[in-house]
């Protein structure tokens, strides 16, 4: 059996209990049923304040290790939560790692935006935005907006809506197979 596509799983929230974790965490459990091997980054608290300084050769720890997981991976899936219009800083730190390396550069990228309708839009502009810099490739038929209702999230942390875990399972098929899609031209 060959080996199955990593997809680094992100999450932009530190809140235990966030949606932004449940919809990883859910689509982290549809793994088998779409072939690909996810990975939950659990770093984001650990990641040092970033400083270009810092930016160097010996990279802290916690550093080369985010970088080590997304350089591993196939795709990566983001899913973060908006913070006085934009991205919480946390994550924007975590982001902002990723722009002096080129492990994220021309890979596989999409997020779900898990907010309520109408809301959600500044930290999906802020994080288009940055991908932009860092040189991921997004892939926007896998970019979605999922809202997600508490009432639909298990004991477990796992949503049990089954058009939200339809969707997940199609976000996750997207980004294992964006990378080996072969380019099509554009005047095809």
């Amino acid at each position: 059996m060959p080996d199955l596509p990593m997809i680094l799983l992100l999450s932009g929230s530190l809140r235990s209990g966030s949606t932004n974790e449940a919809v990883l965490r859910t689509a982290h459990s549809l793994a088998p049923s779409v072939k690909v091997r996810p990975v939950l980054y659990g770093g984001l608290a650990d990641l040092p304040h970033f400083n270009p300084d810092d930016d160097i050769d010996l990279l802290p720890a916690p550093v080369t290790e985010l970088r080590a997981a997304i350089d591993a991976a196939a795709g990566i899936l983001i899913c973060t939560p908006e913070y006085a219009g934009t991205l919480p800083g946390s994550f924007k730190n975590l982001l902002d790692w990723t722009v002096g390396g080129t492990e994220i550069c021309d890979k596989p990228t999409a997020w779900i935006n898990a907010a309520a309708p109408g809301r959600g839009q500044g930290a999906e502009a802020t994080l288009r935005t940055v991908l932009g810099y860092t040189g991921a490739a997004v892939v926007e038929e896998a970019c979605l907006k999922i809202p997600v209702d508490r009432a639909t999230i298990d004991g477990a942390g796992l949503i049990t809506d089954p058009d939200v875990r339809r969707q997940l399972a199609d976000v996750l098929s997207l980004l294992a197979t964006s990378g080996t899609r072969e380019a099509v031209p554009e005047d095809a």
